[in-house]
């Protein structure tokens, strides 16, 4: 659980600073779950250049409470957070110093959003929560006030969630929490779980991952593991320690994020997706009378492949489909073997491509569709589909036929202003996993949206 807050002051001499104004969202890595914002009389002037710049004055804190009034409900909706602000020492040394004159010793592990903004999205031109946050594109309101600042923060923080891909955000809480005794049994587990798409990480109790997947309804696939025979479902119900999860409302982004970060965390449970899982591989090569065939062979990265599967028998039977879909032989594509026509134009689904009845100029069309239809090559594409709420969307950004990472926006101007979209991007590698997975979902998918530039 983190605790996210902004504190406005008077200003003045290091340690003598009162506090005008606190804002704080108790928030659970998904949502906002509380808050409190209060105003409070610090009893001493405020400095005008810090009146100019927050807008509250003298006379707005006469009747506000004073810090000692409201220091039992931060401590309450602090208990058992982290505290996470923008440039943390400063808001946390202002509450400690409050604290202290109050004859109490206020102690809480802090994350700073400017040390996290610049790990996680390096090369900004500034820091400073207004400039990020414009470079991002987040809504902002009340500049320079403690509830606007603080909202700000929130939603800086979800994307630098996001962003982290090793999970060493969430690895901290987690250690966190083992020092406070919080251990939960597999059945609380899963009843903290969402039935929603997305994905999820289960953890030891030093916050190490050892399992990664993904789901469209989290909670129901985790309850499996828990209750299943076999050896690795065994030894994960003996090692859990908690289970974390990120929302992604989109199958697809779910897919890409279980991809990458099983390779980057390297989970000792998803020992078989470490590697690419896409070991075969549809290319497409003339024969000697001029007709594109569609081959079906083991993945080589030297050659540039149309798409790739698991298995061979999933890309047989891919095959079948798109021979089916686009009208083509399935002699020319490997899938009859056979010295004269294929069995297909027997029952009049081949139009003797086979035997030359056809031209290859006019078959070629048909199999150049189901190409261009499959690759990316020097387009620039926004898929669009479902965010993690109803005000939500995701977003998948394809540019100059490279896969470049995903996020998720509320306000279209984040995904047409490209440069906006850069920023609030999830970086991540384009290869041939991402890419295979971007193609299945484009072929299978009835919710997303392409949105060309």
């Amino acid at each position: 659980m983190y605790a996210i807050l902004d504190i406005e002051t008077t200003g003045g001499q290091f340690n003598e600073e009162g506090i005008t104004e606190i804002a704080i969202y108790r928030f659970d890595g998904h949502e906002v779950v509380d808050q409190f914002i209060s105003l409070v009389n610090p009893e001493i002037p405020i400095q005008p250049f810090v009146v100019k710049l927050t807008g509250i004055n003298n006379a707005m804190l006469r009747s506000a409470p004073k810090f000692f009034e409201v220091a039992k409900r931060i401590i309450e909706i602090t208990q058992d957070c982290i505290i996470v602000a923008h440039n943390a020492s400063f808001d946390y040394r202002i509450l400690r110093t409050e604290f202290r004159r109050l004859g109490y010793d206020f102690e809480c592990k802090t994350l700073c959003t400017v040390e996290l903004a610049k790990v996680l999205i390096p090369e900004q031109t500034s820091y400073s929560l207004g400039k990020l946050v414009r470079a991002l594109g987040i809504p902002m309101a009340d500049r320079h006030r403690a509830s606007g600042d603080a909202m700000a923060t929130v939603k800086l923080f979800k994307m630098l969630l996001d962003k982290d891909l090793e999970k060493v955000i969430v690895k901290d809480l987690i250690q966190s929490e083992v020092v406070k005794g919080i251990a939960p049994k597999l059945l609380d587990i899963v009843d903290s779980l969402p039935s929603k798409t997305g994905v999820y990480y289960m953890h030891r109790e030093d916050g190490s991952i050892i399992y990664i997947g993904k789901s469209k309804n989290i909670k129901k696939r985790v309850n499996q593991h828990f209750t299943g025979t076999t050896n690795k479902c065994k030894k994960i119900q003996l090692e859990v320690f908690t289970v974390t999860f990120d929302e992604t409302g989109s199958e697809l982004i779910a897919l890409l994020k279980e991809s990458q970060e099983i390779k980057i965390n390297q989970p000792i449970y998803n020992r078989s997706q470490r590697k690419s899982i896409f070991q075969w591989a549809l290319y497409d090569e003339k024969d000697d009378n001029g007709y594109i065939n569609l081959k079906l062979q083991k993945a080589d990265g030297r050659r540039k492949e149309i798409t790739s599967f698991t298995t061979f028998q999933e890309g047989k039977n891919a095959l079948f489909r798109i021979s089916a879909a686009y009208h083509l032989c399935q002699k020319l594509n490997g899938i009859y073997d056979t010295k004269t026509h294929c069995f297909q134009y027997t029952i009049k689904e081949c139009d003797g491509a086979c035997i030359g009845k056809v031209s290859p100029e006019e078959y070629n069309k048909r199999v150049q569709e189901f190409i261009d239809k499959n690759m990316f090559d020097n387009k620039t594409i926004v898929l669009i589909d479902r965010g993690r709420n109803i005000n939500e969307r995701s977003a998948v950004l394809i540019e100059n036929g490279i896969y470049k990472g995903y996020a998720f926006y509320d306000l279209n101007y984040q995904i047409r202003n490209i440069e906006i979209l850069r920023n609030i991007l999830v970086h991540m590698p384009n290869n041939r996993d991402t890419r295979t997975i971007i193609q299945s979902q484009i072929r299978r998918s009835k919710s997303l949206k392409l949105l060309y530039f």
